[in-house]
């Protein structure tokens, strides 16, 4: 919910991490990472900077992105993209994190929505790219290497690099200088930056400048933004993006989490985007601490989203929420082979594997409900997961002629229980509660004839967190199949109070 006079923090809940905002005009754009899930870089629009509408993503065609390279860790792939708009052409710089080092390329566009070019290598292994051009039309690149940032001027047709890679301003000290976004303000030149580490101890630190190549001041009250050491419900505060609004107003978009349970807490639903007003004071930029509830507005149209509700697969192809694991889903799903259902043409591969066929949508809430309607058809499983990657993810499942809820927990797979399949397509059904101990307490089972609920599993969120199975991801709850075709008529997400 949004007061008309505020609005409610995370304005992108879920798995929406390393956000990069920009204003074309009255409208923003604002793009995230993806990790090895396909389509990659959502798009997202928005009039006011809270309410954000997808539009598409960068990365949608295999030709542009290639996973191969990323089996072992689902936590690799793409990377932290900027997105910036220069005469007249969007363009989005990433990098491709891979089992055999990185690619960091940029693609361009006319529109946001796509569609965008194919790839335009940088040969250049460096981390969270940013482009920015300065007054003679000079493309200016900065990037993370490990423990420094460097900088270089690039063709910003061809790629090339124009100069060599030079250090620069790498912070205050504090561990993995990253994310950097360099900006020109009042003719005075600023790079904002992560540091701490992308956990407890992030921050958002700036230095100040002539020019992109500096030399670079430090702010005397860096970190300008950071929320270790605190009780705020928001932690992990760092990798942000300024951007000017139409009236003037500045606002910073940046990642966060919010950890639930007993130390030393749990998150669950992978780092998010919050907003922050921001004010300037003494030509430094002033960042309040984040607030879930903020008084204060940006400017802009409402613009309502709403990020519940059902899918009832008519549309030609699944719509933009969905993504798949390492590759497009038009590698396996359909809905047009049944009119109205999705149809998942299953392999032999299962869950555990790198290239499972699953369909899935961010988990967006603490406290959710997420229900389908499956008819297994010649898989040999098919059911709803809740997803963290190959080794951590819980599922309830059709299994021959036995409803079953199991999962997977690093190298322990369980049975948690099972019951007779009643007749006919059967609604499984995923449920979050409160918990005790952990973050919530995950419900895994299916729809009687009468609508009731009957449950196979309570399990411990603690599992499926990322202080417990590491990396950057978040939950995703999916559809999947193993051995053969599977349908699944509707599937219906709704956030709950937990009781």
């Amino acid at each position: 919910m949004t007061s008309p006079s505020g609005y409610r923090n995370p304005v992108l809940p879920g798995f929406y991490p390393d956000p990069s905002v920009c204003r074309v005009g009255d409208e923003y754009f604002l793009a995230t990472s993806t990790f090895t899930w396909f389509p990659g870089i959502p798009v997202f629009r928005s009039t006011n900077l809270v309410d954000w509408h997808q539009i598409g993503h960068v990365l949608d065609r295999p030709s542009q992105l290639d996973m191969s390279a990323t089996q072992g860790w689902a936590s690799m792939g793409v990377y932290a993209p900027t997105i910036r708009h220069h005469d007249g052409r969007f363009f989005v710089i990433v990098q491709n994190v891979l089992t055999t080092g990185g690619e960091t390329f940029f693609v361009t566009a006319e529109d946001p929505a796509g569609p965008w070019s194919d790839p335009v290598r940088i040969h250049h292994d460096g981390g969270d790219p940013d482009l920015a051009w300065d007054a003679d039309g000079a493309c200016w690149v900065h990037v993370a290497v490990f423990d420094h940032v460097e900088r270089f001027r690039i063709d910003d047709t061809t790629g090339e690099i124009l100069s060599e890679p030079e250090h620069t301003w790498s912070g205050t000290g504090g561990q993995y200088p990253e994310a950097p976004h360099v900006f020109e303000k009042d003719g005075t030149w600023y790079l904002l930056l992560a540091e701490g580490g992308t956990r407890h101890g992030h921050a958002v630190s700036v230095a100040r400048g002539p020019s992109p190549a500096g030399p670079w001041e430090g702010c005397p009250d860096n970190p300008v933004l950071t929320h270790r050491g605190t009780g705020r419900p928001i932690q992990n505060v760092g990798h942000g993006d300024l951007v000017e609004a139409a009236d003037g107003s500045w606002w910073l978009v940046v990642l966060g989490v919010r950890p639930r349970g007993i130390s030393p807490a749990f998150h669950v639903l992978g780092r998010e985007t919050f907003l922050a007003p921001v004010d300037w004071v003494d030509g430094w930029p002033v960042i309040a601490p984040l607030e879930l509830e903020v008084p204060t507005r940006p400017p802009g149209d409402p613009d309502p989203v709403e990020w519940t509700g059902r899918d009832d697969f008519d549309d030609p192809e699944p719509g933009p929420r969905w993504i798949a694991v390492r590759r497009s889903p038009a590698e396996f799903a359909s809905t047009t082979d049944r009119p109205g259902w999705l149809t998942l043409h299953g392999t032999e591969a299962t869950l555990d594997s790198e290239y499972p066929v699953l369909l899935g949508r961010r988990q967006q809430h603490h406290l959710c409900r997420a229900r389908t309607l499956v008819d297994r058809g010649s898989a040999g499983e098919a059911g709803l997961t809740v997803y963290h990657d190959e080794l951590s993810h819980h599922r309830v499942a059709v299994v021959g002629d036995r409803v079953v809820a199991s999962g997977r927990s690093g190298p322990f797979r369980t049975e948690f229980g099972s019951a007779p399949l009643p007749d006919g397509p059967v609604v499984l059904r995923v449920e979050t509660t409160k918990g005790f101990h952990g973050p919530d307490t995950v419900h895994l089972g299916f729809e009687d004839d009468a609508g009731g609920f009957q449950v196979l599993a309570e399990l411990d969120g603690r599992h499926l967190s990322t202080e417990v199975t590491g990396g950057f991801v978040g939950r995703v709850l999916g559809l999947y199949a193993v051995g053969g075709d599977a349908a699944f008529d509707w599937f219906d997400y709704q956030e709950t109070d937990g009781r």
